[in-house]
């Protein structure tokens, strides 16, 4: 049995942005269209997730080799291993903690 939807939002908006919603709401009530918007606004992206994480864990890898040829090391083999494992180990937890802070009108 589906919930009953008790609780109301509204908001004010001007005769070009109701146009504007009229529009997009593409034949639905602007009601039931926004409705669907806030809702999937409010679910985190799962893609975002995942391309934020691998971009998060390349940096990550980036950063520390550029800090080791700065201090004149050449990394071997098994040290690119270990920056890559411990990258991967944290990124979705760092992509999901940084997505919430953006969210949360913060930024990290």
């Amino acid at each position: 049995m589906p919930s009953l939807r008790t609780k109301s939002i509204s908001t004010k908006v001007t005769e070009e942005e109701y146009a504007q919603l009229e529009a997009l709401a593409g034949g639905q009530t602007i009601s039931e269209w926004a409705r669907d918007v806030l809702l999937k606004a409010a679910k985190p992206n799962p893609a975002e997730q995942v391309i934020l994480a691998e971009l998060l864990s390349l940096r990550t890898i980036l950063l520390n080799l550029h800090f080791m040829v700065a201090k004149g090391e050449t990394p071997a083999a098994e040290e690119m291993q270990r920056l890559i494992e411990r990258a991967d180990q944290n990124k979705l937890r760092k992509a999901q903690e940084r997505l919430a802070a953006a969210a949360a009108g913060g930024e990290r």
